[in-house]
């Protein structure tokens, strides 16, 4: 079998230019919740049978103990944000934007009951496993404080590929996947340190527009027509947003 094995409240932070307040920006349902780190998760090496680059890290297991979080720098080198993982499609992971992945651990369950399968942590090829965070209402520029160290930006959503999908081994997955625009986020690393499970995770600054991951995702798959809407979110990778202008014209 080649497929996947079977605290503190979010408080405003400092504003930075062009961000609101968190007290003003994030929904009443999540100013109250405790958001925390499920989770820390690494890839393990492991044969590509859908993908010509020969091997992947999507096989991501729970560590014990601190991780060091970096900024890997520019994509193209298979560095990520996290030490000890790594990716092997360099053309299309990895690097800055990229450098961490995170996907919420209610979404993980709500799949988990569609499927009718138990969804261990890491099985969608995530770093982080969060409680208590609206992954996909994240805004595109969203700023994150995991544990005392680390300052996480919101960059974009995954988009699925076909090493995920054989990875699931789901029948049509990459289009159900796309359907319910669940796809979690990617972040950029502002300022490194260390995280381990149970940090808490504070959203600290939300940017003053209403482009969510869950909208990205839509408007760069199945949507074209939302495409206009992104252009606010200056937090895109260059490279969506050069694409998107393209497309806009």
């Amino acid at each position: 079998m080649t497929g996947p094995p079977t605290a503190a409240p979010v408080v405003p932070g400092g504003g930075t230019p062009g961000h609101k307040s968190v007290a003003v920006g994030i929904p009443c349902a999540y100013r109250s919740t405790m958001a925390l780190l499920v989770s820390v998760n690494v890839g393990r090496p492991r044969p590509n049978p859908w993908k010509d680059t020969g091997t992947t890290g999507i096989d991501k297991r729970p560590v014990d103990g601190p991780v060091a979080v970096t900024a890997p720098g520019p994509k193209g080198t298979g560095a990520v944000g996290l030490a000890g993982d790594r990716v092997y499609d360099v053309k299309h992971h990895g690097g800055a934007d990229q450098a961490v992945y995170a996907y919420a651990r209610e979404d993980l369950d709500r799949w988990a009951a569609e499927l009718g399968r138990d969804l261990p942590d890491g099985v969608f090829g995530e770093n982080l496993t969060t409680s208590g965070l609206d992954v996909n209402g994240a805004l595109i520029g969203e700023r994150w404080r995991v544990g005392e160290q680390v300052l996480l930006e919101v960059s974009c959503p995954r988009i699925p590929c076909g090493t995920f999908q054989g990875w699931m081994e789901e029948q049509g997955w990459i289009k159900r996947f796309t359907r319910a625009a669940l796809p979690g986020a990617y972040l950029r690393v502002i300022e490194p340190g260390e995280i381990r499970t149970g940090d808490p995770i504070t959203v600290e600054d939300r940017p003053a527009h209403e482009v969510t991951v869950a909208l990205a995702f839509r408007a760069l798959t199945a949507e074209p027509d939302l495409l206009p809407t992104l252009l606010v979110a200056d937090a895109l990778p260059e490279e969506d947003m050069r694409r998107i202008r393209r497309r806009v014209g």
